[in-house]
Order: structure tokens, then C-alpha cells, then sequence
């Protein structure tokens, strides 16, 4: 009896992590109402800036979810999404061709992403060494592209010719379709079982014949085509790119990842919607600051105490359930 209660309350701890993101997510909504009607402010309009804040965050954060599952990050995200951005505008002004943007931005994120992965399984490195190599190399590339090419320190893209996709109906539309691939991908195909087994235990994955080179280079592929379409969506929301595009998206994915439960180790209690749980927690906790009237300063404490709370708490709850790495 004893071990039965045991368990039974074992399974309710966990019940209640896993929901434990969206109960916050559900009280910073509510806490973002409240100060709306307080404070006499556009609740509409306030909405609108919230979802344009946070699409470009979860279609990154959730291809991102691959690479992490794996028990490995990526902090060159944002980087590569710079680049991206700034060739899809190239290859516009070039040819006057959204559809020719919008592949130009997700051929060089998916080309980027895979040089990372194979990199890494050719000098048989950790990823995250790997992403450290390459985001030196692509704040470099920032900078010739924009010296060869831009006008000044930016290159830009007429506003009028990305006014039509400018709406969040659009957004939404492309963070939706994206992340219904991402979720039949993750949660019906091998490849997300896969992930889940290598990024719990990866050398009783390599042991089963897994090869974890492989499934890195498929990570990598899905989280390209993620940080492409935020590239494509960067320039129809802000058509003026300079070398400070996308230069907070790579530390907002991770703490996306984290706010929306996801362990930091990855493995088996990775999932998709956490990218989007965080994603808008985030966004939701930085307009109720903003609210507050607390200066950037005080605004990144905040988040930095949050996120350090959140992953004490994520990895005191798998210390004792954590398979060897």
C-alpha cells in the first residue's frame, strides 16, 4: 500500500509539472487583462503586438525543439536568421520575387544549420562547440554582406512590396502550418521517438544502432526551415535589416524552450508546444512589465530570475529519474 501511494503521488507531481507552463501561461493572460482594464489600455491592439512579438519566436523556438531534444543547443540561431534574412532581401531586390525571398531565406538557414551538424560529426565535436564556431562566423558574414551590398549599415526592401504580408492572419498562418509539420513530424514519425531515446540516454542509443549523426543532421534540417520562415517573416515585418536583426532570438528561444517546461537535458519529456507555451509567456510577462513601467534593466532581472527558478526546478525533478548521459 505503501508503494502504491508512493507512486500514486509520484504520477501527480509529474501531472502537474507537465501542466504546470500552461497554468502560468493562463495566469500571465490573466494578469495582462487585469493591468489592460486597469490601466485603460487598447486590449485589442496590445493583442496584436503580442502575437507579431511572438510568431517569430515559436516558429524558431519549435524547430529548435529538435536540436534540443537531442540534449544540445544551438545558440547561433539568431545569427543564422540574420543571414538569412539579409540574402532573402538580396535575392528580392534582385529579382523582385517573394516566392524567390522566401526560398532564399530557408535554403541558406537549412545550409547554414546542416554545415553546423556535419561539421560536427566530422571532427566529432558537441554541437554546442560547433554553434560557437559558427556564430563568430556568421556576425562576420553579417557584416561583409551589408559592406558589399547594403546602403550604408543596412539593406533594405521596399515596406510597400511586404505590406500584404504584414497581417497576423498571415503570421499565423505560416506558425500554424509550420507547426503542424513539426508536431506530426515529433510525434508520429520515428524520428521524434528517435531524438526522445538518443537525447535521454545517447550512448544506450548508439549502443541500439542509432546513429546519433544522423539524427543531428535531421534536427538540424527541421530547425533550418523553422529559422528560414523567421527570416522571411523578420523582413515583412521589419523590411530594414541591419546587423542587429534577430540579435536577442537566439537567447529568446532558450528561454521559450525553458519557460514553456521543457528540460534543458531533452530526451523523452520533450515536447512541441513548449515552444509555443513559452513563446507567449514570455512576450506576455515582457508587456506586463512594460505595463509596469519597469526600465529594460529591471525587466531582464526579472527574466533571468524566472528562467534560473524554472530550470532548478526542472532539474531537481529529473535528478532522480535521469538516465546516465
Amino acid at each position: 500500500m505503501d508503494n502504491e501511494k508512493m507512486i500514486r503521488k509520484e504520477q501527480l507531481k509529474n501531472r502537474i509539472f507537465q501542466i504546470a507552463p500552461l497554468i502560468g501561461l493562463l495566469l500571465l493572460f490573466a494578469g495582462f487583462f487585469a493591468m489592460a482594464v486597469i490601466k485603460d489600455i487598447n486590449i485589442s491592439y496590445s493583442m496584436k503586438n503580442i502575437l507579431n512579438q511572438s510568431v517569430i519566436v515559436v516558429v524558431v523556438a519549435t524547430g529548435a525543439i529538435f536540436i534540443y531534444t537531442l540534449g544540445s543547443f544551438d545558440i547561433s540561431l539568431g545569427a543564422n536568421m540574420c543571414v538569412s534574412a539579409l540574402i532573402g532581401a538580396m535575392a528580392y531586390n534582385a529579382t523582385g520575387s517573394l516566392i524567390v525571398m522566401l526560398l532564399a531565406c530557408v535554403l541558406t538557414a537549412v545550409a547554414i544549420a546542416l554545415l553546423c551538424s556535419v561539421l560536427a560529426s566530422v571532427f566529432h565535436l558537441p554541437v554546442f562547440v560547433t554553434t560557437i564556431a559558427m556564430l563568430s562566423l556568421l556576425n562576420a558574414g553579417v557584416l561583409m554582406l551589408i559592406g558589399a551590398n547594403g546602403t550604408g549599415d543596412i539593406i533594405q526592401v521596399s515596406a510597400q512590396a511586404v505590406s500584404g504580408l504584414n497581417t497576423v492572419w498571415f503570421k499565423l498562418l505560416i506558425m500554424l502550418v509550420y507547426l503542424a509539420v513539426c508536431i506530426f513530424v515529433f510525434s508520429f514519425l520515428k524520428l521524434g521517438r528517435q531524438e526522445k531515446f538518443a537525447g535521454g540516454n545517447p550512448e544506450c542509443a548508439r549502443l541500439t544502432g542509432l546513429n546519433n549523426s544522423k539524427l543531428a543532421i535531421l534536427a538540424f534540417i527541421m530547425a533550418g526551415i523553422g529559422v528560414g520562415l523567421g527570416s522571411f517573416l523578420t523582413i515583412t515585418y521589419a523590411p530594414t535589416l541591419s546587423r542587429n536583426t534577430a540579435s536577442s532570438v537566439g537567447m529568446d528561444v532558450i528561454i521559450s524552450i525553458v519557460f514553456g517546461g521543457m528540460p534543458v537535458s531533452g530526451g523523452a519529456r520533450s515536447k512541441i508546444y513548449s515552444a509555443v507555451v513559452g513563446a507567449l509567456s514570455m512576450t506576455l510577462l515582457s508587456q506586463i512589465m512594460l505595463m509596469l513601467n519597469l526600465n529594460s534593466g529591471i525587466s531582464q532581472m526579472i527574466k533571468a530570475i524566472i528562467f534560473l527558478f524554472v530550470v532548478c526546478i526542472s532539474m531537481s525533478d529529473q535528478s532522480k529519474n535521469m538516465l546516465p548521459r
